[in-house]
Order: structure tokens, then C-alpha cells, then sequence
């Protein structure tokens, strides 16, 4: 009867949506738009009229100081990974506290015979300490080109891009996305990625390492629902 119970439970933890992601089929994560790479236009602008200059745009030149910059939708720009971070806390706390009291009791008089030296004594000790530590550190460090999705009036621009390596045993992912000055860009369209503004920067992988170095959805169940 407990196992047919036990069943049951698993049962109806697999039909439902909440629990989708221990039984379903995980999406890919090539598919997330986030991080989906922007194509440039596929018609050629218009050429630029004739100012009775030599050099002209129409031509294929371009202004001495822009140079191959990338400055439009669909550029090509390469993110230099760079990131470190490293983060410490400490905290500690020590309490001490006693007291007594003590009264001598008359020796004469008829109060003599209703106390003793016993019963006028009182003492107390308390104490509390306390300590504790933390500490996180990460680093991650490489290079991924991604594409200009948007250019905005500040000279902002959003790129976004991924790149997926297929390596033995299994897959890796990186995923950029965020806001990249255009002052920031170097003249070999390289920028690092703590000048990236509102950087989202994924590392994932799947395949038999990642599955090996995950619990099983049995366990993860019995782990969320367990009280200790």
C-alpha cells in the first residue's frame, strides 16, 4: 500500500507543470532570444549624392577617423572575458554577563531563627558566543564575438551573441549580452567585458559531465521536500 502511495505521489508530481523541468525535455539553450544573433540589412544603403569631394562614400570610403569601427546593426564586435570577482565576510560576536547578590543574616533577634546563610545567597552566569565566515570567488576568462542588435541616440549599442562548443563528452555554451559604448571599442573591434553595461554573461554545458556533477531527479525530490 506504501509503495502503490509512493507512486502515485511520483505520478503526480511528473504531470505537473511545476515539476516539468525534473520529466520534461529541457529547452535549448541556443534558443533563447536574448542572446540570438541580429543579421544587417540585406539591401545596400543608399549612396551618398556627390559633394564635388574626391573621396566619396558612395565609393566605399570612409571618414579617416572612424576607420572599420563598428558602429551599425549587424557588426561584428569581439568580447574579451575578463571577469573576477571576489567577495569576503567575516563576523564574530562574544557576550559575557554574571552577577550575585549575598546578605548576611542577623545573628540575634528573632530573625536569627528564619534564615541562614544559605537561603540569602544568589549567583548567576550567562554567556554567548558567536562567529561566522563567508567567502565566494569566480573567474572567468576567454573571448566570444557577438553582433550589434540596436544602436541608440547616446552612442549605446546592445550586442548579444553566443557560441556553442561541442567538445568530447559533451556541449558548452556562452552567452553575451549588454549595453557597449561606442567610445570603448578598440580600432580592432575588441572590448572588454567589464566595460560591457548591463552585462548578462551565461556559461553553461550539458552532456554526460554535467549530468554526472547534477543529482538525480529522485533525489532532488526527496531533497526539496525533506524538512532537515
Amino acid at each position: 500500500m506504501k509503495t502503490l502511495v509512493a507512486l502515485t505521489a511520483l505520478t503526480a508530481m511528473a504531470a505537473s507543470p511545476a515539476q516539468a523541468g525534473l520529466f520534461g525535455k529541457k529547452k535549448d539553450p541556443l534558443a533563447n532570444p536574448a542572446y540570438q544573433v541580429t543579421y544587417a540589412e540585406p539591401e545596400a544603403p543608399r549612396p551618398a549624392q556627390p559633394n564635388g569631394a574626391i573621396f566619396q562614400a558612395s565609393a566605399g570610403y570612409s571618414s579617416l577617423t572612424n576607420g572599420a569601427r563598428a558602429a551599425q546593426v549587424g557588426d561584428i564586435i569581439t568580447i574579451l572575458l575578463v571577469e573576477r570577482t571576489q567577495a569576503s565576510k567575516s563576523t564574530s560576536a562574544n557576550m559575557d554577563r554574571s552577577g550575585n547578590i549575598g546578605l548576611t543574616p542577623p545573628s540575634t533577634g528573632p530573625f536569627s531563627k528564619l534564615f541562614s546563610a544559605s537561603d540569602v545567597g544568589a549567583s548567576g552566569n550567562q554567556g554567548f558566543k558567536g562567529k561566522g565566515d563567508a567567502s565566494q570567488s569566480n573567474a572567468l576568462s576567454g573571448e566570444i564575438t557577438v553582433t550589434i542588435a540596436k544602436v541608440y541616440g547616446n552612442g549605446t549599442m546592445l550586442v548579444r551573441g553566443q557560441k556553442a562548443l561541442t567538445l568530447n563528452r559533451g556541449d558548452e555554451f556562452v552567452q553575451v549580452s549588454g549595453l557597449v559604448r561606442q567610445a570603448d571599442i578598440g580600432p580592432d573591434n575588441r572590448v572588454l567585458s567589464t566595460r560591457v553595461g548591463d552585462a548578462r554573461i551565461t556559461y553553461t554545458g550539458k552532456g554526460e559531465i554535467a549530468r554526472a556533477s547534477r543529482q538525480g531527479w529522485l533525489q532532488r525530490f526527496f531533497s526539496a521536500i525533506s524538512p532537515f
